[in-house]
């Protein structure tokens, strides 16, 4: 019943679609009037805003599957199954250095470790966008800096950027 062009579309854009529609039932209901009414408009609308940001920046994650291998993220630890490349395992809390790089016109995260060990991780492999997720108990990482790094790296103006260094 639905076109399968636009049902994938709906799929892809679901989380931010849901997010704005929390943040205009918001908005519409703090225009209602009375202070009731706008105390808990402003509340859902401050939600639905806070999930849109959220919902945008996971989106650059997202991407078609073009690379071999599955990445998985489990009990903070990062692990590649690589089918052409090397694979590999990398603890979160071990983590101290995340970067954007391009290589055969391909993307890749490199992640490397205290004791100098990294993973590559091609941006479009499957289980990809779980890294989003992972990434966010990083301390003083900026979500803002990864999603224009993959973006800086996706329209080919850079080829390296390193997107998150631990502090010591």
């Amino acid at each position: 019943m639905i076109r399968p062009d636009l049902r994938d579309w709906l799929g892809r854009h679901s989380e931010p679609l849901v997010a704005g529609a929390i943040l205009l039932a918001g908005i519409w209901v703090l225009l209602r009037g009375g202070w009731f009414f706008g105390v808990l408009g402003g509340l859902a609308a401050l939600v639905g805003a806070s999930l849109l940001i959220g919902a945008l920046r996971r989106m650059a994650f997202r991407r078609d599957i073009a690379s071999p291998g599955v990445v998985e993220v489990d009990e903070g630890a990062i692990r590649y199954y690589g089918a052409q490349m090397l694979g590999g395992e990398i603890g979160l809390n071990d983590l101290v250095e995340i970067r954007l790089l391009s290589l055969n016109g391909h993307a890749h995260w490199r992640l490397r470790n205290q004791q100098g060990e990294a993973l590559l991780i091609p941006t479009d492999a499957a289980g990809a966008e779980g890294l989003a997720h992972a990434f966010t108990a990083l301390p003083d990482l900026d979500m803002g800096t990864v999603t224009a790094g993959l973006q800086m790296l996706s329209s080919g103006r850079a080829t390296m950027r390193t997107v998150w260094m631990r502090r010591i």
